[in-house]
């Protein structure tokens, strides 16, 4: 049995630029039915979701049949959290609320086995190894694991040189909405000091040489951190997509304001 390949972070890793949906209506049938609308990756939320390591599970499961590299992004960067994810048979992980290197260079270490790293070896347990039917899975499983780090406070945006340095940081994505509030800006992510903080950091994360990404429902700001280098941009979240038809299905027929 072979080791999964991370053809997401194949991707990131030659500049492809790699379009994703978020995904936070996080039960396994939904996940099967936005697996296959074609975009390259799918950010399946256990941050801001009732989603946990148990429903994820059954998520991976449902999308491992389609086209579409699943990203997970974790509610915090705590270890132990970070190994059963790992165990389940994430090969990408978001780490939200990353603010220094020191913190990423935990959180990498979190998914190296010793004496690399401090992740605990539970392989023979582990859907990862596939129960240990994967050859050299302990040797081996690190060349296909992409640690991604959201940056979205003022400390994150000052110490970001660093966090992007970091061995072992495959990539950094910049949260706007933590971001402007973290700016005393809430509730405006579009606020031309927020998008100036996105743009000169992505440009920062690249001349690292690391993926820059971000999160944004407006097609012309898509385009903009596309063409300043970002190569892995979530243009859409289920939630949102699905509110937005219901409403203007219903206004089509009942009138009134959306």
């Amino acid at each position: 049995m072979q080791l999964p390949q991370n053809v997401l972070k194949r991707a990131l890793r030659k500049g492809q630029t790699q379009i994703g949906l978020w995904h936070g209506l996080f039960h396994p049938y939904v996940t099967e039915l936005l697996a296959g609308t074609g975009f390259d990756w799918m950010c399946l939320d256990a941050e801001h979701s009732p989603s946990d390591h148990h429903n994820l599970l059954a998520q991976l499961q449902a999308i491992a049949a389609y086209p579409v590299a699943p990203v997970v992004r974790v509610v915090t960067d705590d270890v132990s959290l970070i190994k059963q994810y790992l165990d389940i048979g994430v090969q990408t992980l978001l780490i939200p609320m990353v603010e220094t290197g020191e913190q990423a260079a935990r959180i990498v270490a979190a998914t190296r086995y010793p004496p690399r790293g401090i992740r605990g070896v539970g392989a023979a347990l582990a859907r990862a190894s596939r129960w240990n039917q994967v050859p050299d899975y302990l040797q081996r499983c690190e060349e296909e694991l992409c640690v991604l780090v959201q940056v979205e406070s003022v400390t994150g945006v000052q110490n970001l040189a660093a966090i992007a340095n970091t061995d072992g940081i495959d990539g950094v994505f910049f949260g706007p909405s933590d971001l402007a509030a973290s700016m005393g800006l809430l509730g405006k992510s579009g606020d031309p000091r927020v998008q100036q903080a996105i743009e000169d950091g992505i440009v920062t994360v690249r001349a690292a040489g690391k993926a820059a990404g971000v999160l944004t429902v407006d097609p012309d700001l898509a385009r903009k951190y596309i063409d300043l280098g970002a190569t892995f941009v979530a243009v859409g979240l289920d939630t949102s997509l699905l509110v937005r038809a219901a409403t203007d299905l219903a206004k089509r027929y009942k009138g009134g304001a959306a």
